[in-house]
């Protein structure tokens, strides 16, 4: 997988540095991301040797013992195992990902964590994610009909139109792919990004949906589509093996196809 190295900020200061316990056998240094802007001060970079003997497998098992057994102020968001996925997303090795899915084992020297990149940070390891669910709300993500349902059914359709929409219905909404897009970072003001753009394109293509036209009118915008640029990073970044560029590709090409 790529990776999306955050710069060096010369404003990131060095922080605490809080040592194993004695005795521990497999230490592994996690290098986090700290920020409490009620402080005032900048961000620093906290260090936490972790004995990984009494710690699970993955980044958030390690996440969850410091905030539980060394520093209770350490901030981060999660659901998993709770039936959400998608809320541990940031930037583990410089790479977009869950922290419930990425092994501890996998990472080679110090463990370093960060907010997803490019998002205002409420505080540590939790992005400010507003302008992202504003955006996937404003592609009306329900369906749309104005015929009335069937009287004694459901509004069905085919195994082979399920099919079209059952990898883009596969969305956690992590925000993984958006903040991992040069053309979300300096546009997202505007640019839906490509959380919301795949979202939209799962609705286009549901056989169900009876406002197509409509969705392709709102989405037919110099910015709000057109600023993808094929970069891909929201390919590689995305933990559920999705591909929001192509979705996007596809939008394009049902808007030219109507035209013509």
């Amino acid at each position: 997988m790529a990776q999306f190295k955050l710069p060096e900020n010369s404003r990131v200061r060095p922080g605490r540095n809080h040592p194993a316990p004695s005795g521990a056998q497999d230490v592994r240094t996690f290098r986090i991301y700290r920020f409490d802007p009620d402080s005032g001060e900048n961000p620093r970079l906290d260090s936490y040797q972790v004995d990984m003997g009494s710690c699970g497998p993955m980044v958030l098992d390690a996440l969850i013992k410091i905030k539980n057994e060394v520093d209770p102020t350490l901030t981060f968001r999660r659901s998993c195992r709770e039936g959400i996925c998608g809320s541990c997303a940031m930037n583990i090795d410089g790479v977009n990902t869950l922290a419930c899915t990425k092994a501890s084992s996998e990472i080679s020297g110090d463990v370093k964590i960060y907010p997803l990149p490019h998002m205002p940070v409420i505080k540590d390891l939790v992005p400010d994610l507003t302008n992202f669910y504003a955006q996937y709300a404003s592609v009306k993500p329900w369906l749309q009909t104005r015929t009335p349902p069937p009287p004694d059914s459901e509004r069905l359709q085919s195994k082979e139109d399920q099919e079209k929409i059952d990898r883009p219905s596969a969305c956690i909404l992590c925000a993984c792919c958006s903040t991992s897009c040069p053309s979300y970072w300096w546009n997202s003001d505007r640019y839906l990004g490509p959380a919301a753009l795949l979202a939209a394109y799962r609705w286009i293509i549901d056989t169900r949906d009876e406002a197509t036209g409509e969705r392709l009118d709102e989405l037919e915008d110099p910015f709000r589509l057109y600023r993808c640029h094929t970069i891909m990073n929201c390919a590689e970044a995305c933990p559920k093996d999705l591909n929001p560029a192509r979705a996007i590709a596809e939008i394009k090409k049902f808007i030219v196809e109507r035209q013509y």
